[in-house]
């Protein structure tokens, strides 16, 4: 009977635990390769949009954010339906900014910005739950910040271009408060007295004014469409 020499077998134990030692890590770095190539795969593009200023991409992932931002809008297996709806929202979105951002003026300071996420917060049952929605859809504290700032541009914008332009003659006031504020008053209210026409005054101008900035704003969004050049790129 032959006996190995204990240096040999040492050497063999040596190579073949080296040799294990390599294709486990051949393995592993399959393993990381495979996981980033199928974490750039999850996102895709969606749509492009250039009105005239520069060209915005729209990810699937800009997507599952502006769900993740809107209070009760399930975010575990979006349906076609939420996902384009969000894709039309996000579409107006990009052609505002991009006007917005030709006015260096109407940038938010970083107060407005914390007050503002401060705010969007407080439209979700918990400061817990709104974290664990921006968790869910991988949406960092930066890119909130700056999806944030965007939304303050764009109401800077807004304001700019429509609110300051607004008039609201006391005839419209009269006619609304006849045709509009008093019949609803009765209805949700019957048996109360109904407020008069100098009390309701301010709440009757605030309604109108809303109003007509959100009449502007369509009518400025269906001409920005209309110029735009809208590509979409994947269906959702």
């Amino acid at each position: 009977m032959q006996t190995r020499k204990p240096s040999t077998d040492y050497t063999d134990c040596f190579m073949v635990n080296l040799g294990n030692l390599w294709i486990k890590g051949l393995l592993l770095v399959f393993v990381i390769c495979t996981q980033c190539s199928a974490q750039q795969v999850v996102d895709k593009m969606v749509a492009t949009v250039n009105a005239g200023v520069k060209t915005d991409l729209i990810t699937y992932s800009d997507l599952l954010w502006q769900l993740a931002l809107q209070p009760g809008t399930v975010l575990d297996n979006p349906t076609s339906a939420d996902l384009n709806r969000a894709l039309r929202l996000l579409i107006d979105q990009r052609l505002i900014l991009q006007e917005a951002e030709k006015l260096p003026s109407i940038v938010p300071t970083q107060k407005e910005v914390s007050d503002a996420r401060d705010e969007l917060a407080r439209n979700f049952p918990s400061q817990g739950e709104f974290q664990q929605r921006l968790q869910r859809v991988g949406l960092t504290s930066e890119k909130l910040d700056e999806i944030v700032e965007q939304r303050l541009k764009m109401e800077k914008y807004l304001d700019f271009r429509f609110r300051n332009f607004v008039v609201i003659s006391e005839k419209e006031i009269a006619d609304y408060y006849r045709d509009t504020f008093v019949p609803r008053f009765q209805a949700r209210s019957p048996g109360r007295i109904v407020p008069s026409l100098e009390q309701s005054r301010d709440e009757i101008e605030r309604t109108l004014m809303e109003a007509k900035i959100e009449s502007d704003t369509d009518a400025f969004l269906d001409t920005a469409r209309e110029r735009a050049e809208i590509v979409m790129l994947n269906d959702i």
